[in-house]
């Protein structure tokens, strides 16, 4: 539904957006990230026909948007990250406004309204004045807005900036709802956002694509390593490398590397040590999984206490790609 191809966007000497290509179908919802002046900006006004690019070619469920950009608004719902609504109108009287613009047949309009308040779930305050309600609603009229014209494709820029946790789980759920029927792209700075509602993720650092994929994907891709979490019994007096080397040898052909030094305390009158390791794998070997650490672990002498593996966030994903 959405496909881009080698975009690159200069503004006079600065190059804003370098060489972008990703594609997005219809059913998907895209985590859009990057820290401040990434280019995600220049991107999405690309995208939605208010910027031609300087090089390259943007497709909107198959509409050029170098080549047909009033066609390509027709098949695009935007909401920015400031709602768009006037203040002094009702819910109702606004969202007439909107269809007219985004020129719904007239006698559509009534059904594109019902269907709009309905999915958005604004049915109690069709006759109250926009200026009077909470921000979460209005974040509600905003969506509406979008998706009054039935587009295939979605953009929305923050939508959950300024809302309370309850208003944000609300809007959120929406946005998944959304995203069973619409390609829909989601540019967002909360982390745990992308995490609860995108089906893929696209980091853009510097005007650059950094990462791109599912968070599960990208995550395999950078992290290379399972880090483990244990708390074990270990033989009478062993020490901290012996530990190292004893899992190491059984583990076999892999990389063990102790994150930080060993923890050794006494619980319950026994000697037990904390720690911290990754395990890289090599070519050669499988994928180390928890019942395999488990079995090396024991096989090396050990009692298990507790056993926990720490799973990289999108927040330590996004942290190492821009600043590194």
């Amino acid at each position: 539904m959405i496909t881009v191809s080698n975009i690159t966007k200069q503004y006079g000497g600065f190059t804003a957006v370098k060489d972008v290509s990703f594609s997005v179908d219809r059913d998907h919802v895209l985590g859009f990230l990057g820290p401040n002046g990434a280019g995600k900006t220049t991107v999405m006004k690309i995208l939605t026909g208010y910027h031609f690019p300087t090089s390259g070619t943007a497709l909107i469920d198959g509409i050029s948007v170098i080549d047909e950009p009033v066609d390509v608004k027709k098949h695009i719902g935007y909401l920015p990250e400031s709602v768009p609504v006037y203040g002094d109108l009702t819910v109702d009287e606004y969202l007439t406004f909107i269809a007219r613009a985004r020129l719904v047949p007239q006698t559509a309009q009534k059904s594109a309204k019902q269907r709009a308040v309905e999915v958005c779930g604004l049915g109690n305050v069709t006759s109250k004045k926009i200026e009077t309600l909470s921000k979460g609603y209005k974040q509600r009229v905003g969506l509406a807005q979008a998706i009054i014209h039935d587009p295939v494709i979605l953009i929305l820029d923050e939508p959950t900036t300024g809302l309370d946790p309850n208003q944000i789980i609300e809007i959120r759920s929406l946005i998944k709802e959304l995203g069973k029927s619409k390609t829909v792209i989601l540019s967002t700075h909360i982390l745990q956002e992308v995490e609860a509602v995108c089906s893929q993720v696209l980091i853009i650092n510097e005007g650059k694509i950094v990462a791109y994929g599912t968070p599960v994907e990208i995550a395999a891709s950078l992290k290379g390593t399972d880090t483990w979490e244990l708390r074990l019994i270990p033989p009478q007096d062993m020490d901290e490398e012996t530990i190292r080397v004893k899992i190491a040898r059984e583990m076999g052909d892999t990389e063990v590397h102790i994150e930080k030094k060993a923890d050794f305390s006494e619980i319950n009158g026994k000697r037990v040590v904390d720690l911290i390791f990754s395990v890289q794998s090599t070519e050669s070997t499988y994928l180390m999984d928890g019942e395999t650490i488990f079995d090396c672990v024991v096989s090396s002498g050990f009692k298990i206490v507790g056993m926990n593996k720490k799973k990289v966030s999108l927040e330590d994903i996004f942290v190492k790609l821009t600043k590194e």
